[in-house]
């Protein structure tokens, strides 16, 4: 019998702890008419059934409430209800156009975009497949060329015809029958999913009935209506509710740990005039997009292209520099004006103690570092330079034999590290640097370890086992750089993940875990390679690096071992490194 005793009802709440279990928050997109935002209890209750916890969103497009919303949800759900406005889409509208919803539009068109830049798990329904179509780079017919009656007159809970899905898609995964029967009510539909969506279910008549992420989010968007199919619509509100604690997951470990990428090369592009405060799509990473992926710290280097023999360096120099020194010299001062410009926002870091201070304050890192010691320029006044700059390390060499030693790609000059070479390295031992090994030739890589009295790293390098070229470590490499306390940095680089097929994400993760096979737990890290042609499908630029610890996640790493990688290890080695000559 129901009774109308609160503290009864409060009672079954107060005598449990927790009170209630941590699920993930599911943001609804509410509808708008005649001044009431409203959503059907349809949406909410299957949110509810699926163990998420609903939030409606009213149609609001203050960016700063887009923001704050995106902040505290873990999964999007794009409702359905009228026709979008084609001029959204450049088109004139046409005599079969519906009715529109201006009130919905743009703020759902932006919650869509912001929320993929965000890498939040989407489920679009109906209106909600055409949103993402439209918000993503694909095209919405008007009014689709139908053999089949899209737009029912049954009952809302029955399927009126079939849908057949295409095998390996993440739908298959949760239909898995190739053909299921769904309600139906539309005239719009998508004819394209644009570039990061891929069709993956159409009805008898080819119209288009689902579409989903074709880099591996967490993103489907259906045709039909699953709210109002009971339980047969349910495996899809538990795949979006799956999908948000998964991510809900990640965004709590980052929280608490100190993520860093070791190496990128976005000062490659400040010739371009580059703005690291906006989210420009000239670059891979900027203030957005290490904000969207929750990166805490980025290892900016000074790129120094290896001239051939015969070069001069200005000539092949990205800015009018005379020389490698100078060169140099203007990337950290370019970096120096990207820290003034936004105090608040970015700050540099020079040890493990200013990166955490760093995220304890809420402001991203800067460390750098230099890729190719031709910028020392046979001079170790300039090494001493460079160190009061700030720089955490130096990439002894790039593609091509340089006056410190020798190239994975290079012509063995000096059979491994110069006598040059030997001092340089004495001299990074002292002023506290990292010696980087990546793009370095496998002599020189062991003369190297022999020489240096702290721990080597490799800022951005991969398996060989997994792909056989030059630059990737054989096994043999990575058991000696364990030995000596090093760390591997695995890199995003396609052609040193795969060089058969296309790289992805899940290669990046089979180098890591062949890494940590060989070399265990503690000296592994990531290194992305970012606007030095670093990015794959699944991880293409900063934006995308929590999706990377949703991966690991998925295949049980533990908090602890997801910490070490994301930065734990290599903070060891820095403090290390940095602390040996205080220690002398």
């Amino acid at each position: 019998m129901e009774h109308f005793d609160l503290e009864a009802h409060l009672q079954k709440i107060y005598t449990a702890y927790p009170e209630g279990e941590s699920r993930p928050v599911i943001g609804i997109t509410a509808n708008y008419s005649q001044g009431d935002a409203t959503l059907r209890d349809r949406y909410y209750r299957q949110v509810e059934a699926a163990g998420g916890i609903p939030v409606i969103i009213p149609p609001i497009a203050d960016r700063h409430i887009l923001a704050g919303t995106l902040d505290r949800i873990d999964g999007l759900l794009l409702t359905g209800g009228g026709d979008y406005n084609p001029l959204w889409t450049g088109e004139e509208p046409q005599p079969q156009l519906g009715n529109i919803n201006a009130e919905r539009d743009l703020p759902e068109l932006l919650i869509t975009r912001l929320a993929f830049n965000r890498q939040l798990p989407m489920l679009g329904i109906c209106r909600g497949m055409q949103t993402l179509a439209i918000a993503l780079g694909g095209s919405v017919a008007q009014h689709a060329e139908m053999q089949l009656k899209h737009s029912q007159d049954a009952d809302r809970q029955e399927p009126t015809h079939s849908v057949t899905i295409g095998r390996g898609s993440m739908l298959s995964a949760i239909y898995p029958e190739e053909r299921i029967y769904v309600n139906s009510f539309h005239h719009q539909a998508v004819t394209a999913g644009g570039p990061h969506m891929t069709v993956t279910a159409t009805a008898a008549d080819g119209v288009v009935e689902a579409i989903e992420s074709s880099e591996q989010k967490g993103i489907i968007g259906v045709q039909w209506h699953p709210e109002w199919l009971g339980t047969d619509g349910l495996p899809l509100f538990q795949w979006l509710t799956c999908r948000a604690s998964l991510f809900a997951e990640a965004k709590s470990v980052h929280r608490r740990t100190l993520t860093l990428d070791s190496h990128c090369d976005t000062p490659m592009f400040f010739p371009q005039g580059v703005d690291f405060g906006t989210r420009d799509p000239r670059i891979l990473v900027d203030l957005h997009k290490m904000t969207d992926g929750r990166l805490d710290a980025t290892t900016m280097v000074a790129y120094l292209p290896q001239p051939k023999p015969g070069q001069s360096f200005a000539e092949i120099a990205p800015l009018p520099a005379g020389s490698p020194h100078e060169y140099a010299d203007m990337i950290f001062d370019r970096i120096d004006e990207i820290l003034s410009a936004h105090p608040d926002a970015v700050r540099r870091a020079r040890n493990p103690q200013e990166l955490w201070q760093n995220k304890q304050d809420g402001v991203k890192s800067i460390m750098t570092g230099i890729e190719n010691g031709l910028a020392i320029e046979h001079d170790l006044s300039h090494l001493r330079h460079f160190a009061h700059r700030g720089i955490v390390y130096v990439t002894l060499c790039h593609n091509g034999d340089n006056d410190i030693c020798d190239s994975a790609r290079g012509t063995a000059t000096h059979g491994g590290v110069s006598p040059w070479g030997a001092e340089v390295i004495a001299e990074m031992n002292r002023l506290g640097l990292m010696v980087d090994l990546s793009h370095a030739a496998e002599t020189s890589f062991y003369d190297a370890l022999d020489l240096s009295a702290t721990p080597i790293v490799c800022s951005h390098s991969n398996c060989k086992a997994l792909c056989d070229v030059p630059r990737n470590l054989t096994d043999d490499q990575l058991r000696a750089l364990a030995r000596k306390g090093g760390v591997a940095q695995i890199t995003l680089y396609h052609g040193f993940l795969r060089n058969d097929a296309e790289a992805t994400i899940t290669d990046a993760v089979a180098h890591l875990q062949h890494a940590i096979d060989v070399m265990g737990i503690d000296h592994v890290g990531i290194g992305t390679d970012f606007d030095g042609d670093g990015g794959v499908r699944g991880i293409a630029d900063a934006s995308e690096v929590i999706l990377f610890t949703e991966q690991l996640l998925a295949k049980r790493f533990s908090r602890e071992d997801i910490a070490k990688i994301w930065g734990g290890n290599w903070l060891r080695v820095m403090h290390q490194v940095q602390q040996y000559n205080k220690g002398q």
